[in-house]
């Protein structure tokens, strides 16, 4: 790791104004696995040979350790959740206080383990169930009046593309949808997710 990469996820941990004792103490918990420590999506992503196992993350009401293939856990202690309805592979876990953590800890370390033998074992979470979404009519009618975005859409990964089928398709109104692609549009033709920062 970089020094300056090493400097940002400090900066993330020192300068939280929420949660940060627990995300601390879960940084520590990681800190005795195998897991590489990078800085990606301004927070701090635990690796292993490269691929994405853990995440840390802060909330408002909570903050949590996020589980990248989580679905493919199992999850004897019950301690996974969704983070949203139309989360297929990712699963959190919430804290509020540091003692919570301290409990789950042998538990946390385990999914943790378990989480690096699916990766060995190079299991992949099946996205091809339920995969159809509806285009939104406006949506529709954008990327046949547009040939060099509607390159750009198709061209996105199928996960950066199902986030924004979910999010133009929620819109209550014609003209919210075409707000949000209006919105996106940028993104999209920089071939980015949603949430994906500049």
């Amino acid at each position: 790791m970089s020094e300056t990469e090493h400097k940002k996820i400090d900066d993330f941990f020192d300068c939280a104004d929420k949660w940060k004792e627990e995300m601390q103490l879960l940084r520590k918990i990681l800190h005795t696995t195998t897991l590489e420590e990078k800085y990606k999506w301004r927070q701090p992503c635990y690796t292993f040979n490269n691929k994405n196992i853990c995440i840390i993350g802060s909330y408002k009401s909570y903050c949590v350790l996020s589980f990248f293939k989580g679905s493919l856990l199992k999850d004897e202690h019950n301690i996974l959740e969704k983070p949203g309805p139309n989360t297929r592979s990712g699963r959190i876990v919430k804290f509020t206080d540091t003692n919570k953590i301290a409990k789950l800890e042998p538990i946390l370390l385990q999914y943790i383990s378990d989480a690096i033998q699916l990766e060995k074992a190079g299991k992949e979470v099946d996205f091809s169930k339920n995969r159809k979404i509806t285009y939104p009519k406006e949506l529709k009618e954008t990327l046949e009046n547009d040939a060099a975005f509607n390159m750009a859409f198709e061209n996105l990964t199928p996960g950066r593309k199902r986030g924004y089928l979910l999010h133009f398709a929620a819109a209550k109104s014609a003209k919210t949808v075409l707000n949000r692609i209006e919105k996106y549009k940028g993104k999209i033709m920089q071939g980015k997710g949603m949430n994906d920062w500049k």
